[in-house]
Parts: structure tokens; C-alpha cells; sequence
């Protein structure tokens, strides 16, 4: 048997070549997520902060889809109402249009004293009902001629106007506020041609009176 000698221990066998560190175990060097942040600090709070992003981003988008439906709704209830109203004056405008005829005849009838009995109460009642439906009438002798709401079927001349002028209302128009249903035919007269007005006849007259008068001053 071999002896073993005191005081010598065993040792590991080393290269040849190998400083004595390199026969020392070295520790695990740490993994990148502990080098990075210590376990149970930051990793939480980021996946927070991250989901928050996420709700407040879904949040925004559905508020602007929210927005954006209620807007079309009201342009949507807005262009009905419109169409409604449209509709609703298109269809008044067209059934006064087939009373005009019989407005007509009540007008003649009233002008050569023909309306009496009970005729002149059923004429009163039409011309009551179609005024509540926003119908009126104009037109009157006198006033100056335009094209928008006049229809000219006779032309004359005449010395004492000082502009195109409705001397005669051959048939009254009618209107459900500002739309026309239908002109009023009337018949016009211009001043005469070199003519001069009365009016301007008057004035010339005033001042030739003056002056007469300032010269036998």
C-alpha cells in the first residue's frame, strides 16, 4: 500500500500552462432580464401603462365614431324635414293652381255684380280656405311693371307716366309666399317717345314762373 505523506492535500489536476484561477469554478454570469431590471419593479407598470394606451386609443375612436353617426342623423332628420316641406308646398302649389280657373270666374262675377245668394257665400268660403292655405293675390293698376311677377299682354303709350306702368290688370297673379303660381297679366303703357312727362312738364312750369317773376323784380 502507498503511504500517504502529511501535509499534502489533493489537488485537482491542472494543465500545464494554466495560471491557478482557471482551476477555480467561476459564478453564472446573470440572464439579460435580471440585467435589465430587477423582477417585480418595472415589468408590471409597463404592461399597464400599455393597456391604458390601448383603452384610451379605443376610447378615442369610438367617441369619434359616436360623433361622427350623431351628425349624420341630424343632417339626415334635417334633409327629410326639408323634403318633407318641399313636398308639402309643391302639392298646396299645385291643387290652388286648379282653382285659379274658378277664382277667376268668382273675380268676374263680383266685378259685374253677379255675386249674390248663395253663390256669393260659397265664394267667400273658397276664398277664405284658399287664403289659410298661404295663397295671395296681386297686382294693382298703377304700379311699376315687373317682369319677375308681370306678364304684358297689351303695350301702349302713354304722356302722363314716367316709367313702364300696369294701367290695366287683366287678370290678377297669385303667389304662396315668395313663389309665384302665377304672374299677373296686366297691360302696360311707356312714356311716349320725345315726350316730355307731366311731372317734368310741372317743374318746368314752376321754374319758368320764377323766373318770370325775378326778372319783372
Amino acid at each position: 500500500m502507498t503511504e500517504e505523506t502529511p501535509g499534502f492535500e489533493e489537488k485537482p489536476d491542472v494543465p500545464s500552462g494554466a495560471t491557478p484561477d482557471d482551476a477555480e469554478p467561476k459564478a453564472a454570469a446573470p440572464s439579460e432580464e435580471e440585467a435589465a431590471a430587477p423582477a417585480g419593479e418595472t415589468d408590471p407598470t409597463v404592461g399597464l401603462t400599455a393597456q391604458l394606451d390601448q383603452v384610451r386609443t379605443a376610447l378615442g375612436e369610438r367617441t369619434a365614431d359616436l360623433q361622427r353617426l350623431q351628425a349624420e342623423y341630424q343632417n339626415y332628420r334635417r334633409r327629410v324635414e326639408r323634403d318633407r316641406v318641399t313636398v308639402k308646398e309643391i302639392a298646396v302649389a299645385n291643387l290652388l293652381s286648379e282653382l285659379l280657373p274658378v277664382l277667376d270666374d268668382v273675380g268676374r262675377a263680383r266685378e259685374h255684380g253677379e255675386l249674390v245668394g248663395g253663390f256669393k257665400s260659397v265664394a267667400e268660403s273658397l276664398e277664405t280656405t284658399v287664403a289659410k292655405l298661404g295663397l295671395q293675390q296681386f297686382g294693382k293698376e298703377g304700379e311699376p311693371f315687373d317682369p319677375t311677377i308681370h306678364e304684358a299682354l297689351m303695350h301702349s303709350y302713354a304722356p302722363d307716366v314716367t316709367e313702364t306702368t300696369c294701367v290695366a290688370i287683366l287678370q290678377p297673379g297669385y303667389r304662396i309666399g315668395e313663389r309665384t303660381i302665377r304672374p299677373a297679366r296686366v297691360a302696360v303703357a311707356e312714356p311716349q317717345p320725345g315726350a316730355t312727362p307731366a311731372a317734368a312738364k310741372e317743374e318746368k312750369k314752376v321754374d319758368d314762373e320764377e323766373s318770370g317773376g325775378t326778372e319783372e323784380v
